[in-house]
């Protein structure tokens, strides 16, 4: 039998090519854990999903739905659709994550890797328990400053992938951040 093995994630090119030799040297590049991932997937029951769309080909569609679908609480966010009495998959669009009136576990961001440094400045101002940049959003510098800020972080992944593969069911009850 065949054991695949999940490659690291590896973002050489997208660190400075500093060779400094100093005690501190250059950060090295943000690792996914399983076990972060697989809490982050436990304990988040609300999930703001940033860069909702309407149209079923766009990812943040799908993923949502599937979020929906295994339990989740899925509030979607599009500044655009917001205020307009729209709704994605039953769920009134908000605005911002500001306009949230709920405590939010998981802010889940479908936007472009140089737009989210904002979205995860304002889920540190929100207090979300975690971040999680889908698959192709990476942004060193803001995953960083979520971890500083005390969130825990997944980078370059998406939840549709890692729920089946860790073998996750959606929230618990007794699952702690």
């Amino acid at each position: 039998r065949m054991i695949w093995k999940r490659p690291a994630l590896h973002l050489a090119a997208s660190l400075s090519s500093s060779t400094s030799t100093s005690s501190s040297g250059p950060m090295p590049p943000f690792q996914n854990s399983d076990e972060t991932i697989a809490s982050i997937l436990k304990s988040s029951h609300t999930i703001a999903l940033v860069g909702a769309s309407k149209k079923p080909e766009r990812p943040s569609n799908y993923v949502m739905e599937y979020l929906l679908q295994h339990g989740y609480k899925v509030i979607p966010v599009n500044p655009i659709m917001a205020g307009k009495d729209e709704k994605i998959h039953g769920q009134e669009v908000i605005g911002s994550l500001a306009d949230i009136q709920e405590p939010v576990d998981m802010v889940d961001i479908f936007r472009r890797s140089e737009d989210a440094g904002g979205v995860v400045d304002e889920a540190i101002a929100i207090g979300a328990k975690s971040v999680w940049l889908q698959v192709g959003v990476i942004n060193e510098p803001a995953a960083q400053r979520a971890l500083d800020a005390g969130l825990k972080v997944a980078m370059n992944v998406c939840p549709k992938v890692e729920i089946p593969r860790l073998g996750i069911s959606g929230p618990t009850t007794d699952a702690k951040m």
